[in-house]
């Protein structure tokens, strides 16, 4: 079992510095409302990715490019994967948000707040975009 109270890890015969949370980063309300609503929207990003996949009718026909210089087939049509990239993409914003704003917070507070609500305005903007090319889905 690892003891995650120790202040650095040994892996691959180097020690990897656990990155310190600070005191009041944790009792920070607005910080708090922050994480939890960049995870929920983390959540029902991928929920909704996976709920209307239909993977069991084949797995091509998914909208994933539009270009405008090709006219009448402007719509690039690709697999699954490149769908359940979006889901990955919202699991990395927020893994790398929370990472950013513990980093920012001794800094400036104010930092690690715009840090979290960049990171809420761009899974807004995952959920919108994912769902208009399901929705496209031939």
């Amino acid at each position: 079992m690892i003891d995650l109270s120790k202040k650095s890890l040994r892996a691959y015969n180097k020690n990897i510095v656990m990155m310190p949370i600070p005191k009041n980063y944790l009792h920070d309300k607005l910080i708090l409302l922050l994480l939890s609503s960049n995870i929920f929207l983390a959540f029902v990003c991928t929920a909704l990715l996976f709920l209307r996949l239909n993977i069991g009718q084949g797995g091509d026909g998914y909208i994933v490019e539009y270009r405008s210089n090709l006219g009448i087939s402007a719509l690039k049509y690709g697999g699954i994967v490149t769908i359940l990239s979006f889901a990955m993409f919202a699991v990395v914003i927020v893994v790398m948000n929370i990472i950013l704003s513990v980093r920012t917070y001794h800094v400036r507070r104010e930092l690690s707040v715009a840090v979290l609500a960049a990171g809420v305005i761009v899974l807004v903007l995952t959920i919108i975009v994912s769902n208009a090319l399901l929705a496209l889905h031939s």
